[in-house]
């Protein structure tokens, strides 16, 4: 593999130098994700492969280009997984892309983030000097976490070319209930929940059902499903409507195709919207999904007044902004980042911000 990065190089000095935009991407799985791409391709699918995978000290290193599917069978082979469940959003994706777009499933309101399970990265910065941070342990470390930091950069920081993530065993059990309950109801419920040793791993609410999912060892879950009480949906359909809703194939996401599609990250306890227009709510309550017209700002307003933030996912008006404007003392913060690691602006430049 020398051979690529010695290509990814020559590429990144070439840029810096004339300094014209790089487009980094893998599978093109997540190109519709954030403000759209621009810059000549650098294509990563070609850096691939497994490096090192210890399912005892439950610890998996690749490089960038390698499918997120072959990553999963391996570590489905030994029991394990990626307890984010990373979407796919088609056959392409990476775990460079994985990490890039910080993307996490239904399981995050359970299991965290996907920074949460970087143990270290190696990136190719705008001087084309190859970068090592963090390891293949947890560490504790002084002033910023720059492997964490690349969860959810869109490769604006630079090329990562390999990650190291910690993986869990997969659950001995899992059950999937479904309660027919109004927003404010399955909202107070699940926040009680939440204060309660359940091992709810999963909640969705649409249109006055509230499917729970339930993960750990058998008698944990038997006994959860008693307390919380619905109906036991068949296991093979529970995995298949949480598939869907990870990949955004619930009818939720295809009821409004002329609408704009906005995520509300807000807290757990923030009461219910009062919005006509189609919602699916997640992560306990922390992550809305809206179908609307409604203006940007309007939107963003109301993700604020409630404490959280607002991103556009799908929509007419990418190019106008996707994601919540920056506070200036974070703005400020990134664009040092940016202008450490990429100081001629060449890596995935407005894949964020217009000006980053």
């Amino acid at each position: 593999m020398d051979h690529i990065l010695n290509q990814f190089r020559q590429r990144v000095l070439r840029a810096a130098q004339d300094r014209t935009p790089l487009r980094v991407r893998g599978g093109g799985s997540k190109d519709w994700y954030g403000r759209p791409p621009q810059g000549a391709l650098l294509d990563t699918s070609g850096y691939s492969g497994i490096t090192s995978y210890e399912p005892t000290e439950l610890v998996i290193t690749a490089r960038c280009g390698t499918p997120l599917r072959e990553i999963e069978a391996v570590l489905a082979g030994q029991g394990q997984m990626l307890a984010f469940e990373p979407p796919h959003f088609g056959a392409g994706a990476t775990i460079g892309g994985v990490v890039a777009g910080g993307l996490a499933g239904p399981r995050r309101q359970a299991a965290g983030a996907v920074r949460d399970f970087v143990l270290g990265a190696t990136l190719m910065d705008g001087r084309g000097a190859v970068l090592r941070f963090g390891g293949q342990v947890m560490k504790n470390v002084a002033g910023y976490d720059v492997s964490r930091l690349l969860a959810g950069s869109l490769g604006m920081l630079g090329l990562i070319l390999e990650v190291s993530l910690k993986v869990l065993p997969r659950p001995a059990a899992e059950c999937t209930l479904c309660l027919a309950l109004e927003q404010d109801e399955a909202l107070r419920r699940l926040n009680a929940w939440a204060g309660q040793p359940l091992p709810v791993s999963a909640s969705a609410w649409h249109r006055g059902m509230l499917m729970v999912r339930l993960s750990g060892a058998q008698a944990a879950v038997e006994a959860a499903a008693l307390r919380i009480g619905g109906d036991v949906v068949h296991a093979a359909a529970g995995v298949a409507f949480w598939d869907d809703v990870r990949e955004q194939r619930h009818a939720f996401f295809s009821a409004d195709p002329a609408a704009s599609l906005w995520r509300l990250a807000l807290p757990t306890v923030a009461p219910a919207l009062a919005h006509g227009g189609p919602q699916l709510i997640e992560w306990g309550g922390a992550q809305r999904w809206l179908l609307t017209d409604d203006a940007p700002d309007s939107l963003r307003a109301l993700a604020a007044q409630r404490g959280g933030h607002a991103t556009l996912y799908r929509g007419a008006a990418r190019e106008h902004g996707v994601f919540h404007p920056l506070a200036p003392a974070v703005h400020a913060i990134h664009r040092n980042l940016k202008n450490a690691f990429d100081p001629a602006g060449i890596f995935n430049p407005g894949r964020m911000y217009q000006d980053l």
